[in-house]
């Protein structure tokens, strides 16, 4: 079984309990699962030894947090041709149908440049939490005149199924030298 590292930068904790959710649900499938801070893990000291990583942080302003951004493009020649998925939680599911619509297909730029340069094998959107104090006067004052939603808008299901494929693809995959 693979050893995988899940690495999730979060400032709410929203994004935090979706890396343990994968991770608990990796371990279900065998996998030898740590699961810590992304800017911790990737902050300067180069790769650990591990088969895999699933790498995720929550989106702000079309963005990941600013900190896991630089350290995944500091790793990105490292992590290209490893075995990296990557996810971004943000929180689409709180706006009203159409905007939902439109913001599920929007590209954000910031983001799609960190999956041009880690090339993973799969980028996934997760919906997180959003709560009135998340958000500042006129952050909260917008929110409402969009109409949008407070509350927990994660899906389990969907975290639940893309783990579950992510445990499949490790057990195919050839063994590799890195946790040796």
């Amino acid at each position: 079984m693979a050893l995988v590292r899940i690495l999730y930068a979060s400032e709410h904790h929203s994004t935090q309990e979706i890396a343990s959710r994968i991770g608990t649900r990796l371990r279900t499938h065998g996998h030898h699962v740590d699961v810590r801070s992304l800017t911790s893990a990737l902050g300067g000291q180069g790769l650990p030894r591990v088969d895999a990583f699933v790498m995720g942080s929550a989106v702000h302003d079309g963005a990941w947090l600013p900190t896991a951004e630089a350290a995944v493009l500091a790793g990105a020649e490292e992590l290209r041709g490893l075995p990296v998925w990557m996810f971004s939680v943000g929180m689409s599911a709180a706006l009203p149908r159409l905007l939902r619509l439109l913001a599920d297909r929007a590209v954000q730029p910031r983001v799609a440049a960190l999956v041009d340069a880690v090339h993973p094998l799969e980028h996934r959107r997760f919906s997180g939490v959003i709560r009135r104090e998340h958000l500042d006067r006129k952050g909260a004052v917008l929110f409402r005149l969009l109409g949008c939603r407070y509350g927990d808008h994660r899906d389990w299901a969907a975290v639940d199924a893309w783990a579950d494929d992510i445990a499949r693809q490790l057990t195919a995959l050839p063994p590799l030298s890195l946790a040796d």
